[in-house]
């Protein structure tokens, strides 16, 4: 760690920051998304399903999309740049590990369903269980955006670390 110039610790430390603050912009929206317009649309299936539609509702994947993308590049960036800085790269990847695996379990669970609801209120087609349906994908919305936000809240030691060093 002694080889590390001024100039890597500089870039480390501001990808490292700009990723944390990505995430807690990240989980912000998340929270919102949660508090606010979740339980409105798991009210009332299939009724409620209709706010999930583009242009008749709050349409969120460009949104959530381009969100995450920004987030995971500069997630790796910031790998990138504190490679050099052994304990925090051990740490980052490890966050990164639990931050994939979490986004494997959104693409195969959460975004399929969504786009399933989406389709219910675009076909208006009958399904069995739907409350039942639309209140477990809302319980276990609340586990996935607690593990993001104990990820993003895992980032604040690392950022105090590194600025110390600096």
């Amino acid at each position: 760690m002694e080889n590390i110039t001024i100039s890597c610790l500089s870039k480390a430390e501001l990808w490292l920051f700009t990723t944390t603050l990505v995430y807690f912009l990240m989980n912000g929206a998340q929270i919102f998304e949660t508090l606010v317009f979740v339980p409105k649309w798991t009210d009332s299936p299939p009724n409620n399903f209709k706010l999930l539609l583009d242009g008749q509702g709050t349409g969120l994947k460009t949104f959530w999309i381009v969100f995450h993308s920004i987030h995971e590049i500069t997630f790796i960036l910031a790998i990138v740049f504190c490679w050099e800085i052994e304990l925090i790269r051990h740490w980052l990847l490890i966050l990164f590990a639990i931050h994939f695996a979490v986004r494997i379990w959104t693409v195969s669970y959460f975004a399929p369903n969504i786009i399933r609801f989406q389709k219910i209120a675009e076909t208006q087609s009958k399904e069995e269980n739907l409350l039942s349906k639309a209140s477990v994908w809302q319980k276990l919305n609340y586990l996935r955006v607690s593990i993001f936000m104990a990820l993003s809240i895992g980032f604040i030691p690392l950022c105090i670390y590194l600025f110390k060093l600096g």
